[in-house]
């Protein structure tokens, strides 16, 4: 067991350094879409909800059939194969002369991107069921650190050319492939894997999976409506452009603000909030702050309040973990993968409508046809879907792990500290 928790700084790297690559074209690429419709903000709004519902259309069909088979064959090789595939993507979007080549990336990335699913699989193979919530907060902790550098450097390069960032992601996802190649072992035990069937590969039949408890189906309830309301990240930086004339080097530096704040809140509080009020509340105090959070977002007349509203909502990322260590309870060790699956499924469903809905509300609100002009509609949309979801927890049964109690259930600091290599003080995670 303590060569199988070893393990788990190998895959916080191998996450942080994949989000490190996404975060760096997370400033950009709005800007691209805007740069390649003539600057026409309405159409990169519909455009930007498009890029987002193809990614997740590839993701829905993808993420069971790679999560089943991370079952069969391992977790180490689905992860190296994302690694690369996203390393490629950016390569190809790096290159695009036109924006139905951006698109075409989009589709790849799409196909590949599900290193964070099986990297999840991976932290249930690996921690305890009592600390997994804890482990759950670490991988909060790797996106937030990957987000910190990641937009920090993006947004500035996008300023001197929006392609550069596409290189440097494209390098940083290939030594992240080589890296996994030569350090990452295998999670799962021989005895542990399980068949594959093309059953439990397809997308709508690996839901079923959330319907098998009916604690799980009011956390997947629930959680589905979180899902939708992050979607709201998409208009990120075009609001900004729109609404505060951002740079890209402002927009990048608010989204390492984010990051920072969710590795803070992520490794230093996650596990503490578990610990000290059980996993259910952590849930819904969790979403009341992210639902709070979207209200000043929305409201804010100008880019200081924009960023004030950033702590605020980066509280929402202890409810993430909690909701997931609570799922994973309900399920057999066998079926961790495909609970992963599921799950990126069910998020998939979510980022299939969330970017065209609020992409849409933002375009058709912000249109000089319309006579009602509020840019932060989509805020609003996500702060109600939050507010519901928050109800919706109150009412889930907090899980007990045999004789002990909750208390166990966050990560000790010196192992907090042990999974990044250093002492977690002012990290981050991401929008």
């Amino acid at each position: 067991m303590k060569a199988r928790q070893a393990a788990i700084p190998f895959i916080f790297v191998t996450v942080m350094l994949d989000m490190l690559a996404l975060g760096l074209i997370a400033p950009v690429l709005p800007k691209l879409i805007l740069d390649f419709r003539g600057g026409n903000m309405n159409s990169a709004a519909v455009w930007n909800g498009i890029f987002g519902t193809v990614f997740a259309l590839m993701q829905f069909f993808c993420s069971p059939v790679l999560g089943v088979l991370s079952d069969k064959f391992g977790r180490r090789p689905v992860i190296l194969l994302s690694n690369l595939g996203l390393g490629l993507d950016y390569i190809v979007m790096a290159l695009a002369p036109t924006i139905g080549w951006l698109f075409l990336g989009r589709i790849i990335s799409g196909i590949t991107a599900s290193s964070i699913p099986t990297a999840m699989a991976y932290i249930a193979d690996v921690a305890p069921k009592e600390k997994r919530a804890g482990a759950f907060g670490m991988i909060g902790v790797a996106f937030g650190l990957g987000f910190i550098l990641g937009p920090a450097i993006g947004g500035p390069l996008g300023d001197i050319s929006p392609r550069l960032p596409f290189w440097v992601a494209a390098g940083f996802s290939l030594a992240n492939w080589f890296y996994g190649y030569l350090f990452v072992p295998e999670s799962l035990a021989a005895e542990h894997r399980k068949q594959f069937t093309l059953r439990r590969a397809n997308p709508i039949g690996s839901l079923v999976l959330l319907r098998s408890h009916p604690e799980l189906w009011k956390l997947t309830t629930l959680q589905f409506l979180a899902y939708v309301s992050h979607e709201v990240f998409v208009i990120w930086a075009l609001y900004a452009i729109y609404r505060y004339e951002w740079s890209q080097t402002m927009i990048g530096g608010s989204l390492a603000i984010v990051g920072i704040c969710t590795a803070a809140i992520s490794g230093g509080l996650t596990g503490r909030m578990v610990a000290w009020l059980g996993e259910r509340r952590t849930l819904y105090i969790g979403q009341c702050f992210g639902a709070i959070g979207m209200l000043i977002a929305g409201i804010a007349r100008t880019g200081a309040v924009y960023l004030a509203s950033i702590p605020v909502i980066s509280m929402w990322n202890i409810s993430f973990p909690a909701a997931q260590g609570m799922m994973t309870h309900r399920v057999s060790e066998r079926e961790q993968g495909e609970l992963q699956g599921a799950i990126q499924s069910l998020r998939s469903i979510a980022f299939i409508i969330g970017p065209y809905l609020f992409s849409g509300i933002f375009a058709w609100f912000i249109s000089p046809k319309r006579s009602v002009h509020l840019p932060g509609a989509p805020y609003f949309l996500a702060a109600a879907l939050l507010f519901t979801a928050m109800l919706l927890a109150t009412r889930v049964e907090q899980p007990e792990f045999g004789t002990k109690k909750s208390t166990n259930t966050a990560l000790p600091p010196e192992e907090i500290t042990s999974a990044t290599g250093t002492p977690i003080v002012d990290p981050k995670e991401t929008i």
